[in-house]
């Protein structure tokens, strides 16, 4: 017997149906012997109709209370999937955040989990119990509050559960049948990954694959512990995300393929500080200021300085969403800082290809740029890891340059394989 952790996303319990679907696969599973913890999230798109609401009574409502509001859709969900359990003969018994053990910071609207204390869980699961646990939340250690985990919170949740409970595996159903070498709705013969390591995942995640939530791949990788991601939607195996992306057969070891996918995400935006002063300390200064906002910047280029001026220009890109808090951030440092002026771009889209492979085989950059130009992308700015490479462009290039990269390194599968059963890849 195992103790297995599943997580449903919204799409997944979106009507009283899918709902009751969840619970039939639930139940299925504490029947072949395991012991099942569920963390599912809200229903469809109530976290947006919620902070749709919150706007309308109040332009700037505040933080502590915008928590208290949005964890109330993962309430409704996780009560009624525990109904819906219970009328399969199983008993199920539900949780919130603070209920089932989540400890987080004091930071509302992105907290972050400092610990997982989750002795009811373990009490429900000793009795014959499924847990059903209400994700993106948590309370916070020092103030007692209810906090929620930012956007994609209820995986960290399913992750940090799973790693405390020291769970077999921690599976993460959404609406699609797994992870994809790129986004299917830009790509239709994208290829499903049967298997892909944390570090690929991460630079995935943080390269616009929303597919997975970056902090709680971060999660997996602390704690070894494997995810697999599937849809609720169909029986079909997913993809596993695990430490090592090699499979052994007769003693083989199968060597990693170069290239793992093709992400894109144009949520972000472009900030140049235009003329800053070429001397030791100006940088710091900028990004000092952008931190104390609470920003996190992504992709950061400077240019060479001017030999007639001494200054330079440094730009980064950011979430759109904070892009004019950044602005005014750096407007009120203006005069100590020095720079002169300020400009802001929020037309891009950053491309990125992904692969372990690339650590070892030449010529991944020139094939990479090669495709760019031959589908008439311009490239704005470029950034590297060990397993990455991405580029900032107009965000009207973007599909064009996932299609033809994804292309150029052999990614396209036959024929369609991506099926959104729910509509959302979530």
């Amino acid at each position: 017997m195992a103790r297995i952790v599943q997580k449903y996303g919204g799409s997944s319990v979106a009507d009283a149906e899918c709902i009751k679907r969840v619970a039939q696969r639930i139940v299925a599973t504490r029947k072949a012997g395991h012991e099942v913890v569920v963390v599912v999230s809200a229903m469809g798109d109530s976290t947006d109709e919620l902070i749709d609401l919150a706007e309308q009574v109040s332009p700037l409502p505040p933080a502590r209370e915008l928590d208290m509001l949005l964890t109330a859709g993962e309430r409704i969900s996780m009560a009624l999937l525990a109904m819906a359990i219970s009328d399969l003969g199983v008993e199920a018994r539900s949780f919130t955040g603070s209920q089932a053990g989540v400890i987080t910071d004091a930071v509302h609207g992105k907290a972050r989990i400092i610990d997982v204390t989750p002795g009811r869980i373990r009490h429900a699961l000793d009795e014959g119990a499924v847990a059903i646990v209400a994700g993106f939340q948590g309370v916070s250690q020092d103030t007692k509050d209810i906090t929620t985990l930012g956007r994609g919170g209820s995986d960290t949740t399913a992750v940090a559960l799973a790693a405390a409970l020291e769970a077999a595996v921690c599976e993460i159903y959404t609406d699609v049948d797994g992870v994809f070498s790129a986004d299917p709705r830009i790509v239709p013969t994208a290829r499903k990954l049967d298997r892909t390591t944390y570090e690929e995942m991460l630079e995935l995640a943080a390269s616009g694959a929303k597919v997975l939530h970056l902090r709680c791949v971060e999660y997996a990788r602390r704690y070894a512990l494997p995810i697999h991601v599937r849809s609720s939607f169909s029986g079909r195996e997913g993809t596993w995300v695990v430490a090592d992306r090699s499979t052994e057969d007769e003693g083989d070891t199968m060597e990693n393929a170069i290239i793992s996918g093709v992400a894109h995400d144009t949520s972000e935006a472009k900030v140049t500080v235009v003329g800053v002063p070429d001397r030791p300390g100006e940088a710091a200064a900028i990004f000092e200021a952008v931190a104390a906002a609470e920003i996190n910047i992504d992709m950061i280029v400077q240019n060479v300085s001017a030999a007639s001026t001494g200054r330079t220009d440094i730009s980064f890109t950011l979430p759109k969403a904070e892009g004019q808090k950044a602005m005014a951030a750096l407007a009120r440092g203006k005069d100590a800082i020095g720079f002169e002026a300020l400009q802001y771009d929020d037309g891009i889209g950053k491309v990125s290809l992904v692969g372990a492979g690339m650590r070892t085989h030449p010529g991944v950059s020139a094939t990479f740029f090669r495709a760019l130009a031959d589908a008439g992308v311009n490239v704005e700015l470029i950034s590297t890891s060990e397993i990455r490479v991405s580029v900032v462009c107009r965000a009207d290039d973007v599909a064009a340059a996932v299609a033809a990269v994804h292309s150029a390194f052999g990614l396209d599968a036959a024929a369609p394989e991506a099926v959104v059963y729910g509509g959302t890849g979530r």
